[in-house]
């Protein structure tokens, strides 16, 4: 939208015009029962219009393009591209002529012109082209200011500049939660929302993970040409005020996977990069800021399980894998002791000592234990004490077991 200054008579014209893709022609269909007064005279009508499908008048979509009639919606992430004429309407050599075109935002004013340099001489019914593209960042307001000066053959300099004012909308909505497992997997649920009123073809949504972690996306299933195919099938559109849902895991890097204290205390996640293309493939791309969760709180000391079977027998024992990890800035000296539930019975001695355990270090301690109930069963009972400050930390329903009865009956 141009903003209007006071007009002044100036031997240069200067002509801004958005640069989009066209779009398909729409028209409006009129039809009517063929005993109605017109008969088939609408039907005639739209079989020789040229701009429908033959064979399917009745369709909104032509087989004809439209060149935007005007300046159309921008939204974040896509790329705004304007061309840009000067030209010299007089009979007079106009010289030193310089354009430039900025473009003024809430936060800050950009330079788009691809020269900076004036034009020496400018002959009459000439012009001078200019091509700018600009990737939009910010949601807003945004004005395009373009200013032409010159000096006329009488050496009079001459100065006058047009505003285009237009609105950046924002195209997605973009909503995440974050899932801290047992370990220190962190699983990642992104809801992306499509908030435009046309379709938009997903052409890549990932997540590129902070320096502490890896990425593995579950967004796949088993199938297709390669082994794997998408969630979302083939043709990955997405239409207006849908909402889809994109799964990640992040697993620390082997370096950091031991350092129980740093991983502790990392909230900066990564960041997500959607890339979309719409219209006819008129492409857009988001980078989200980094995704921050809250840090889990492990306490002092740190209890989680490295192996433990899926299916046990009744009243069978089985073996775990304890990871008992230190979380504090001190040392510890701690002494296990192992408390039977209704349906839990560790075997073993309890009330051992497990010796120090300095800070951020870590320890695998095997255990066996048996059920006496079946059913899906909670594994209770743990009690660690650091015999430093006499302090004890309790754990229970540290994990589940399923326990089944290995023998059946069979009733003739």
């Amino acid at each position: 939208m141009e903003v209007n200054q006071a007009k002044q008579e100036h031997l240069l014209a200067l002509k801004v015009m958005r640069l989009t893709k066209p779009t398909l022609f729409t028209n409006m269909p009129v039809t009517c029962e063929d005993r109605d007064l017109p008969g088939d005279l609408f039907d005639q009508l739209m079989r020789e219009d040229p701009s429908t499908i033959n064979g399917a008048e009745a369709l909104m979509l032509g087989e004809m393009l439209t060149l935007p009639q005007n300046f159309g919606n921008i939204f974040l992430g896509e790329t705004f591209s304007s061309y840009i004429s000067v030209h010299n309407d007089s009979s007079q050599v106009v010289k030193d002529v310089l354009v430039k075109a900025d473009l003024q935002t809430s936060s800050q004013r950009l330079n788009l012109s691809a020269s900076n340099s004036a034009v020496a001489e400018l002959q009459p019914e000439c012009c001078i082209d200019d091509v700018i593209h600009h990737e939009v960042k910010e949601i807003g307001t945004h004005i395009l200011v373009c200013a032409v000066s010159y000096t006329t053959q009488y050496g009079e300099k001459l100065y006058f500049r047009k505003f285009f004012k237009f609105q950046v909308l924002k195209p997605l909505d973009v909503k995440t939660k974050f899932y801290n497992a047992e370990t220190d997997e962190v699983f990642l649920e992104a809801q992306i929302q499509n908030i435009t009123t046309s379709p938009m073809f997903m052409e890549k949504v990932s997540l590129e993970p902070s320096m502490m972690y890896n990425v593995t996306e579950l967004n796949t299933v088993a199938g297709g040409e390669d082994g794997y195919a998408s969630t979302f099938g083939k043709m990955s559109y997405l239409q207006p005020t849908d909402t889809r849902q994109y799964l990640y895991c992040l697993k620390p890097k082997p370096e950091y996977a031991e350092k129980a204290g740093v991983i502790k205390g990392v909230t900066v996640i990564g960041k997500l990069d959607i890339v979309w293309k719409t219209n006819l493939g008129e492409r857009g791309r988001l980078q989200t800021s980094q995704l921050q969760r809250m840090a889990p709180g492990y306490g002092d000391i740190r209890l989680s399980l490295e192996m433990i079977p899926d299916t046990v027998n009744l009243e069978e024992p089985f073996d775990i894998i304890c990871k008992i990890t230190n979380c504090s800035e001190r040392t510890m000296d701690l002494e296990l002791e192992m408390c039977n539930t209704r349906s839990i019975h560790w075997c073993g001695v309890s009330g051992r000592q497990l010796g120090k355990l300095s800070p951020g270090a870590f320890l695998s301690l095997p255990l066996t234990l048996l059920s006496s109930v079946q059913g899906l069963q909670s594994i209770s009972g743990l009690r660690l004490t650091d015999t430093f400050l006499k302090r004890t930390y309790e754990y229970d329903d540290i994990a589940q077991v399923c326990v089944v009865c290995p023998f059946t009956s069979n009733k003739g």
